[in-house]
């Protein structure tokens, strides 16, 4: 793609026409053309992201939330149907901890409800006689060593322990205890179980009991990451499913898979499907080897001879090219390295299909490839800026506000730099799964994509070449740094301007790129092509996204200027009938 050369053209310049970093950025060019106003303009930035990042769709839940939260449901129930906080735990354990559910199958019908979950409405004491039978061990016992659900059925207090101990020790069904005896359908509460049985089965039953409060409703969910003891509530309606754990694991609520925007999770699923299975596997086994002909087993071939000998116990000896027997070469066929049979052959038809799948395994596999590489190549980059994000925050933050004389609360543009780096390696990393399912027929569309993913490409580099090696430089100052001002604006005008764009750009793929219309030729797009693109505005004045498709001869990545205005204080790549930048909403001029 174009975005090596972009790369280079960065590197040139301080004040590149894509990223301004340098006078212009800080007070405008003399003739007024200046491409960014970053340091007017920082603050709003980072009150608008942290505006943004506080317009969540979801909570995230601490085991102290989660046990405070099931409390106050159990007090709201109980104190609307006036029963007691045992019996209401077992109505909303029944329907799955929703609160109105429980009241509106409560009023509808309240004996029906009773009967289905257990609950009697009146209590049935125990017989008031001295000694009372068991009914599991049929041991006489005292009165005051027996004890009873609801329904009043006597067992003494060993047989009480050992049943709920075995039930709690089977897992999570322990929820939903009945009486002991066989006849009954009374539930044994939560009452019964703190007074009953030791410290180590209430443990676990309150755990299950915690567990069940998350897993059974269809608001909560647990943050699928190892390890983490997090729950998300999520509230549905607009906005992503993209959630971010207090463990800082991002994932998708809908499919508990890893953050994956702009792609679904039907394409996510697909896509990790096919790096698991081994689908690849077979095609590259069709691509570079060949069946024996006698015990169809694969063989790679390794050596120059065509004359193979199968593996024991099979050991039959055939020709490579036409996979007849060896016996029957000589030099009629063109002796030891050649096989003519085989030319003549294929020229008769005989070995087209077999070319043929061999050819589209081959063609599959180099495409998968493709794709792959990339995909995991920023996945292996996010982990390394995570990395260096984790090692900044722990300890060199401190050390640059130290060279720098300025305190850490004016150098979280870095943390936000950082931050902003992981995310677009996220997207960018996505994006080659969305290329990879793109219809090829789909020129237009295909062409077009591929100009934004370059885009996005570049100016990541940009911004990740600024972060980690341009900092360096001030990590290793001895003293304060003359410039470090001029560092800052930059950076934050990169972090600003990229994530401008990707934003941008997971809109466009999400809206499966619809302002992209049938191409009339090879690399044409429609007027519209552009609607969701960010051209960076140059000194003359031109889109990027000119100078680009020029680098490129106009070919493949093709954008209609006469359609476009380029916004003067973001660069963002307007559609002509707009008014307001759809980017920073900056009046057109």
């Amino acid at each position: 793609m174009d975005s090596e050369d972009d790369m280079l053209d960065a590197n040139d310049s301080a004040d590149d026409d894509f990223y301004s970093g340098g006078e212009a950025g800080l007070g405008g060019s003399d003739d007024g053309d200046a491409d960014y106003d970053f340091a007017d303009h920082d603050s709003d930035d980072s009150a608008e992201l942290l505006s943004h990042r506080q317009q969540l769709n979801y909570s995230i839940l601490s085991e102290a939330d989660i046990q405070q939260r099931q409390e106050d449901d159990i007090n709201r129930v109980s104190t609307v149907l006036s029963i007691s906080k045992s019996e209401a735990c077992v109505l909303l354990r029944n329907y799955n901890w929703s609160v109105s559910k429980v009241h509106d199958e409560w009023f509808a019908d309240e004996e029906h409800v009773r009967k289905v979950v257990g609950l009697l409405e009146k209590r049935i004491e125990m017989p008031n006689d001295r000694e009372l039978t068991c009914g599991i061990c049929f041991e006489s016992c005292p009165r005051t060593s027996m004890s009873a659900a609801a329904c009043g059925h006597p067992f003494c207090s060993v047989c009480w322990r050992g049943y709920i101990s075995t039930s709690i020790n089977d897992g999570p069904g322990c929820l939903m205890l009945r009486c002991p005896d066989p006849s009954c359908t009374a539930a044994v509460g939560q009452d019964m179980i703190d007074s009953l049985a030791d410290d180590e089965d209430r443990e676990k039953y309150g755990r299950y009991l915690r567990r069940s409060y998350i897993e059974d409703n269809r608001k909560t969910k647990w943050c699928p990451a190892p390890g983490c003891e997090y729950a998300v509530e999520f509230v549905m309606g607009g906005g992503s499913y993209d959630v971010n754990c207090d463990c800082s694991y991002g994932f998708c609520w809908n499919c508990t898979e890893e953050a994956h925007r702009p792609v679904d999770c039907a394409t996510v699923s697909k896509w990790i499907l096919k790096n698991s299975a081994e689908s690849e596997n077979m095609n590259w086994i069709l691509a570079n080897s060949k069946p024996c002909p006698k015990c169809k087993r694969p063989i790679e071939k390794n050596q120059g001879c065509m004359h193979i000998t199968c593996t024991p116990p099979c050991k039959f000896e055939f020709c490579w090219l036409c996979l007849g027997p060896w016996s029957e070469h000589g030099e009629r066929t063109g002796g030891f390295y050649a096989c003519n049979r085989y030319e003549a052959a294929r020229q008769e038809g005989a070995y087209d299909d077999a070319e043929r799948r061999r050819e589209m395994a081959k063609n599959s596999l180099e495409r998968y490839t493709h794709y792959y590489e990339r995909w995991a190549a920023n996945q292996s980059s996010r982990q390394k800026a995570l990395g260096d994000l984790l090692s900044l925050q722990n300890d060199k933050l401190e050390k640059l506000s130290d060279i720098q004389s300025q305190p850490e609360s004016q150098l979280k543009f870095i943390i936000e730099a950082w931050l902003q780096i992981v995310e677009c390696r996220r997207v960018l990393k996505w994006t080659y799964a969305y290329g990879f399912y793109l219809p090829e027929h789909e020129h237009a569309k295909r062409q077009f994509f591929e100009y934004l993913q370059g885009e996005a490409e570049s100016g990541l580099e940009r911004l990740h070449q600024c972060a980690e090696k341009e900092l360096q430089v001030y990590l290793e100052a001895e003293s304060p740094s003359k410039d470090f001002n001029d560092f800052r604006t930059k950076l934050a005008g990169l972090t600003s301007v990229t994530r401008n764009y990707f934003e941008n750009l997971v809109r466009a793929l999400e809206t499966g790129l619809n302002d992209v219309g049938p191409s009339t030729s090879q690399g044409a797009c429609s007027k519209n092509t552009t609607t969701k693109s960010l051209g960076g505005k140059s000194k003359s004045g031109k889109s990027r996204a000119s100078s680009t498709s020029s680098k490129t001869g106009g070919t493949g990545r093709g954008v209609d200027e006469s359609n476009i205005w380029t916004c003067d204080q973001c660069t963002y790549a307007n559609p002509r009938s707009a008014r307001n930048c759809q980017a920073c909403n900056n009046q057109h001029r």
